[in-house]
């Protein structure tokens, strides 16, 4: 009982961990995707004349990375939860340091074709 919660709590902490690190890869990747085709009035462009992007208001530029994060966000969100955790599956058994992960998975896939 007591490998089965410890077992639980480490895949809880993995996926936990992967899964904060992967929104902020994403949370990262759209604001810089906004940025490097939109920009803002400021002191650094002189108030847009020296400005080689287009200019947006704050509150689009706010929008607009908002909807990208969005986007970008559910697209990743899809790929890791369909793609991904099939090919993480089907490679941990291979590593003996890593089977404890799937053997849970594969006991259950077993009884359930047992009936």
């Amino acid at each position: 009982m007591k490998g089965g919660i410890t077992r639980r709590f480490a895949a809880y902490l993995l996926n936990n961990y992967i899964g904060n690190f992967l929104g902020f890869i994403v949370g990262s990747l759209s604001s810089r995707l906004v940025a490097n085709y939109f920009t803002t009035r400021s002191i650094r462009n002189l108030w847009g004349l020296t400005a080689h992007k287009t200019i947006v208001t704050k509150h689009t530029y706010t929008t607009l990375e908002w909807s990208v994060s969005i986007l970008v966000g559910f697209i990743v969100f899809e790929l890791v939860s369909k793609w991904l955790q099939k090919l993480v599956a089907s490679l941990l058994p291979k590593y003996k340091l890593t089977r404890w992960m799937v053997q849970p998975q594969a006991e259950a896939e077993k009884e359930a074709m047992e009936q």
